[in-house]
């Protein structure tokens, strides 16, 4: 990196710390601190909720999952917009007339103490150990470019989004978001713009499209139903649905990004305005990894883009034969990215036969050269028994390093790191609220000023739990895979508890706690045992929860409905 790359880097870095403490200042109660004093506009909510869900693995793993097997994961998202529909027309009314700081208040009303805390609990493993996946991502992102200690850099982020954080609370993450946003926005277009014009000279953007579909990798909709197909457009609508119906409608996470909210108005538009740009969102950042993948057909690649793996093979017996793998994938490369050349010259002559013939021969010049690359891997593993094949998530970084103009890699970097402080900060955030509010604010008690310290206290601590697991996330593969995977155990589950809430009238507070427990039994079950997509899971353990607990409440007499006090 350039020495104007390193300021670039710093003062974006520095403006959203010190832009996050200045705004987050003033917080002197527990409601302040937890609520952000509940004025957020529309826009503001809408730039908070698409931020803490915005990651650094948004723009690290996700352009190289496109590199590798198509844009097919966008499918992922279709289920949000849908979603934000429903939360706005039953979720956001219910929550604001009841007042509540969490989503998991209301279930003590309409169930027990124990179900409260169950669905409580469950929100604070999954998102705790999400959050040390989003940190684990920039930490890779130092240790690549500093050489510095993988350990060291995770402490370094998780310290950097804490400053203003723990101080702040709430107001301080929306505030932030805001400034982190419009950062990722500039160098995520900007790195977009310049990979589509360092493209040779006669490969316009519609050239690239087609040299990215002629090796599968604008591969958008998937309308075949399969449930061991991750991403199809079934997976997406219906699995989709209920994981988004879900994380916006459950999680603390995002539900404290809505509460903010100054009316029921206001939190409803900051919402659909996230269920409108998100998608669009994913599209880009995906199609970002596409052009990278058409950069490479007319530059040669590394073998592996991981380099540490690479390092350990050329210290061991098996370097030469690493080395002489690496000339033969040059030389396939060079050869395919003639064919590449070719293909793009036949479309350009309006021969639809002469193009055929020349896409046939890219593919299988694609196809050589992935065979050796597949080599390289196995010798990769040999070297290092127990690795990860997949290079998926230094893709993209390699990338930047590599190819972008100075100024343009620190703003690049600049947007992976914001995106996982908006992440992180929204997230233990959120850890911190819901160990107030469903923990100490109800089983022990204080008052106000003392739940801000208790706050602040909580928000730390789980952020160094999540530091904790982060050192763990290197043996995940994908990192945007795993922490969807994540959430899929354990989202369903929790929107079955709240949809028996609302809509399964007979059923009580016993009955939904241990149906709620069987059912997680059961989707941890289908993790292990069954090759179903993760996306299914959300559908499993929802239905599971309601099933359950209708079928277990025909047991037990009926009492009074308690979501007559909820206005359900």
């Amino acid at each position: 990196m350039s020495r104007l790359d390193w300021v670039v880097l710093s003062a974006a870095l520095l403006f959203v710390v010190l832009w996050g403490l200045y705004k987050g200042r003033g917080a002197t109660t527990g409601d302040h601190y937890i609520g952000g004093g509940r004025d957020h506009r529309w826009w503001l909510i809408g730039l908070s909720i698409i931020a803490t869900q915005t990651s650094a693995i948004t723009f690290l793993s996700t352009p190289g999952q496109a590199y590798v097997d198509g844009m097919r994961f966008v499918q992922f998202y279709f289920g949000l917009p849908l979603a934000a529909i429903v939360l706005s027309i039953w979720a956001i009314p219910l929550y604001h007339r009841l007042k509540v700081s969490t989503a998991y208040e209301i279930l003590e009303a309409r169930f027990d103490l124990k179900t409260r805390l169950l669905a409580a609990c469950l929100f604070l493993i999954q998102r705790s150990l999400a959050v040390g996946i989003t940190i684990f991502a920039p930490a890779l992102v130092l240790s690549v470019l500093l050489g510095w200690s993988i350990h060291a850099n995770i402490l370094l982020i998780g310290v950097l989004v804490m400053t203003y954080t723990v101080v702040g609370g709430t107001k301080a993450v929306a505030w932030a978001h805001s400034s982190q946003m419009v950062i990722i926005a500039c160098g995520m277009l900007l790195a977009g713009l310049t990979t589509v014009h360092r493209l040779p000279a006669h490969v316009s953007l519609g050239d690239a499209l087609h040299v990215a579909g002629g090796l599968g990798r604008l591969n958008v909709i998937d309308p075949h139903f399969d449930l061991n197909n991750r991403y199809n457009l079934w997976s997406g609508l219906i699995g989709g649905f209920f994981l988004m119906l879900s994380y916006f409608g459950t999680d603390q996470s995002q539900v404290q990004r809505y509460l903010a909210g100054s009316s029921i108005t206001q939190s409803r538009l900051g919402l659909l305005l996230n269920g409108m740009v998100k998608v669009p969102l994913q599209f880009l950042v995906l199609l970002l990894g596409a052009l990278v993948f058409v950069f490479y057909q007319f530059h040669t690649p590394p073998l592996f883009f991981n380099p540490g793996p690479v390092q350990q093979v050329l210290a061991g017996p098996d370097a030469a034969a690493y080395h002489a793998l690496e000339a033969r994938f040059a030389q396939a490369r060079e050869a395919q990215s003639r064919r590449a050349e070719a293909f793009v010259e036949a479309r350009h002559s309006g021969d639809a036969a002469r193009t055929e013939a020349a896409k046939r021969h890219f593919q299988q010049a694609h196809a050589e050269s992935e065979a050796i690359r597949r080599q390289g891997v196995a010798l990769i593993e040999k070297a290092n028994p127990g690795t990860n094949p997949s290079d998926t998530n230094y893709i993209f970084l390699a990338y930047v390093l590599s190819s972008l103009p100075a100024g343009l890699v620190g703003l690049v970097l600049a947007a992976v790191f914001s995106g996982s402080m908006s992440s992180m900060s929204g997230e233990i955030s959120a850890l911190g609220a819901t160990t107030v509010v469903d923990l100490w604010r109800r089983l022990v008690g204080g008052s106000s000023t003392r739940e801000v310290w208790v706050g602040r206290l909580a928000t730390f601590a789980w952020g160094g739990f999540a530091m904790a697991f982060a050192e763990y996330a290197a043996r995940l593969g994908s990192l945007i895979e795993a922490v969807n995977i994540l959430g899929s155990l354990f989202y369903g589950t929790i929107l079955g508890i709240f949809i028996t809430a609302f809509f399964v009238k007979r059923v009580q507070g016993g009955t939904a706690f241990y149906a709620a427990l069987v059912a997680e039994v059961g989707v941890l079950l289908c993790f292990k045992f069954t090759a179903i997509s993760f996306l299914w899971y959300n559908v499993i353990g929802c239905l599971a929860v309601v099933g359950l607990a209708y079928a277990f409440s025909l047991f037990q007499a009926p009492r009074k409905d308690a979501t007559e006090a909820l206005g359900a």
